[in-house]
């Protein structure tokens, strides 16, 4: 088992290796513009959450998920090779709803603004 430093600095390493594999290795067109938000691993890294989102809202989650889900075994193998892990974590993506949420909030936080004046 890891500790929680480990689990941290592996997790880190997995979000920066998958940010640079958008960049440069990804060239599906559903995910242009894809950030990812956060990485957690396990006590065991055995499995890494990635939380992933675009700027166009929830109305692309469906289309990136599915092309995170066909080029899994793809960044697997070459997060595998770049972080140096004896077993790859098996990887999860799920779709980050927390920034949809932020700019609701900012938008009626603006709103009680105008309204009280």
């Amino acid at each position: 088992m890891a500790n929680q430093v480990r689990q941290k600095r592996v997790a880190d390493r997995i979000r920066a290796e998958m940010s640079d594999l958008l960049l440069r290795e990804l060239s599906d067109p559903r995910l242009k513009l894809v950030t990812i938000t956060d990485v957690n691993v396990d006590r065991e890294l055995a499995y890494a959450n990635i939380w992933v989102c675009r700027p166009d809202g929830n109305s692309a989650e469906d289309d990136v998920l599915k092309a995170f889900e066909g080029a899994k075994e793809f960044i697997r193998r070459e997060i595998a090779a770049r972080v140096q892990l004896r077993h790859a974590p098996e990887l999860v993506f799920h779709w980050d709803h927390a920034p949809d949420h932020a700019e609701k909030i900012s938008h009626i936080l603006d709103g009680l603004k105008e309204s009280k004046k």
